[in-house]
């Protein structure tokens, strides 16, 4: 029994290299299918560039907006904001706010690079792409010192259709791999590169020291899995002592729930002072002697701010 906790504290400690472990090999697995099954280059110089575009960049633009999609944080910021717009930077701290933005987006780019990286080092995508370019440049490139033959037959290299030698479009295969192949290693050293001096950035500019940096976060993680639990359990009995009041037929038992002002002053996303020493924005608002201790007898969703559900 103590082996298995050991091993299951282990695995939650690192769930966020076993997450991103797991996006990897999804990522890989997705490419894979994407190529094989899915892929056909048309071999069409009119055609290849923008269909070989498409399935290098589409996948990655769509993670891209799943990654933002799921982003509780951007949420945080953004739901209310039409109507007040001061909560997108509550202190009136635009720069402190734009690191906010630039944490989640490079957050949500994490699953596009990944399949950016993947698609270019198995090069399938990109040999259709620019193979079909018909710029000068990458014409001469490619065919310097070789036939016009090899022009106008270069589109059709990706494929088995081409009619050039065996030999001469294997040769321009291999150049156009080696290309796509120097690009992924290029984003991956650049991205490796960058998220370490992100890191040492942020870590550097810090307000706590590693220890109280890791509590922090095993704060934050342990809050929102307590918060889930009494959100399920409150709204389990407001919707027992709600259907008990329609099928009873009588007047709700008072019900005490938090007001509209302390909902908002919790859902706003949390910067550590010195001054105040909290972990969270719930955590800053129990703490404070003022706040407003009194409760919504009739636990019902401001017309202002309600919207609409199925």
């Amino acid at each position: 029994m103590d082996n298995f906790q050991t091993v299951l504290r282990f695995f939650m400690n690192q769930k966020s290299t076993i997450g991103y472990s797991f996006m990897a090999l999804l990522t890989i697995g997705g490419e894979r299918v994407f190529s094989v099954i899915s892929f056909q280059c048309p071999c069409n110089q009119s055609q290849n560039f923008a269909y070989g575009l498409t399935f290098l960049l589409g996948p990655a633009a769509v993670l891209l907006v799943f990654g933002l999609f799921f982003s509780s944080k951007l949420w945080r910021l953004y739901t209310g904001c039409c109507l007040n717009p001061v909560k997108l930077c509550p202190r009136g701290n635009c720069l402190s706010c734009l690191r906010v933005f630039m944490s989640i987006f490079s957050k949500a780019c994490v699953a596009p690079i990944m399949w950016l990286c993947v698609a270019l080092l198995n090069g399938t995508f990109y040999e259709c792409a620019v193979s079909g370019l018909d710029d000068n440049l990458v014409v001469d490139l490619f065919c310097k010192n070789k036939t016009v033959k090899c022009q106008q037959e270069l589109a059709r290299v990706p494929c088995d259709r081409s009619k050039l030698s065996n030999d001469e479009r294997m040769e321009l295969l291999l150049m156009l791999r080696a290309q796509s192949q120097i690009l992924g290693w290029c984003i991956i050293i650049i991205s490796a590169t960058v998220g370490l001096l992100g890191t040492c950035c942020t870590n550097c500019r810090s307000k706590v020291s590693f220890l109280q940096l890791t509590f922090w976060k095993n704060y934050m993680e342990k809050e929102k899995e307590c918060f889930d639990t009494f959100a399920v359990e409150y709204a389990t009995k407001l919707a027992e002592r709600n259907l008990q009041s329609f099928f009873e037929n009588k007047d709700p038992e008072p019900f005490p729930f938090p007001n509209h002002r302390a909902w908002e002053e919790i859902s706003a996303l949390y910067t550590f002072s010195r001054s105040e020493q909290c972990y969270s924005t719930l955590q800053q608002y129990v703490e404070k002697s003022d706040r407003d201790l009194t409760w919504e007898k009739k636990p019902v969703m401001d017309s202002e701010v309600g919207i609409e559900m199925s």
